[in-house]
């Protein structure tokens, strides 16, 4: 494992472009958690995919396994066990489980780049809309819910269709990443370039998350509409 670097005050792994990083997908067993899981597989990080049951993980686990190339790293645990394991964990879970399952998990967390890419969405007749959340967003209920954690907001808009589609080599998108940790926010800006297509752009700090989760709900009416898989460019930067 290459050297470690420290992230602020806190002594978080940080992610290099010439280190391998053990990635922990908590609720990692849903479209978007198991659509970014088989990209950094196949950039070559070790996966660990979490669930409420072990055997859910390890069967979902499988199942990338059988489509990804000999030496894909992918297992699968319970949450817990993924959270202590993981050296950068990614929320993946539906919203209306987010804050249960980070409360639990407070203490494997501790030290560690979190990474929240939970949308809190709610759907009607209408379509989608974003929903309220006391914190402010999704992200700042998790850094709420994790303090001795680095959280930092990204993968909001990529669809997990492209994400799990074989024949899709590159996933053609800027992924906004938002956080109050400078060298957090760079280490996921480093670890989105691993996945082929995709640029991290730094979008402000974690209180500016709430628009950007709520974004979301527009580009599932533009895909509705048109019938597409449309994500996010940044131009002239």
């Amino acid at each position: 494992m290459a050297a470690r670097r420290r992230l602020g005050r806190r002594e978080t792994a940080a992610w290099h472009d010439d280190a391998v990083t053990i990635l922990g997908f908590l609720g990692g067993t849903g479209d978007q958690g198991r659509g970014l899981a088989r990209r950094f597989a196949l950039a070559g990080h070790p996966v660990l995919l979490g669930s409420r049951s072990a055997e859910r993980a390890q069967a979902a686990a499988d199942g990338l396994l059988a489509d990804l190339p000999a030496g894909a790293s992918v297992s699968g645990a319970g949450n817990a066990e993924v959270a202590a394991r993981c050296e950068i964990a990614v929320v993946a879970v539906p919203y209306d489980g987010h804050a249960a399952l980070l409360a639990d998990l407070a203490g494997p967390l501790r030290g560690k780049i979190v990474i929240d890419c939970v949308n809190p969405l709610g759907f009607d007749g209408k379509g989608a809309y974003a929903l309220e959340v006391p914190e402010g967003s999704a992200a700042e209920q998790a850094a709420a819910l994790l303090p001795e954690s680095t959280v930092v907001a990204a993968f909001h808009h990529i669809s997990a269709v492209l994400l799990l589609d074989p024949a899709v080599a590159a996933v053609d998108t800027d992924v906004l990443v938002l956080g109050d940790d400078r060298e957090a926010t760079d280490a996921v800006q480093e670890l989105v370039g691993a996945i082929g297509g995709m640029r991290g752009i730094y979008a402000g700090r974690l209180r500016n998350a709430r628009q950007v989760e709520a974004l979301t709900a527009n580009l599932i009416s533009i895909n509705r509409r048109y019938k597409a898989h449309a994500g996010i460019r940044v131009t002239d930067v």
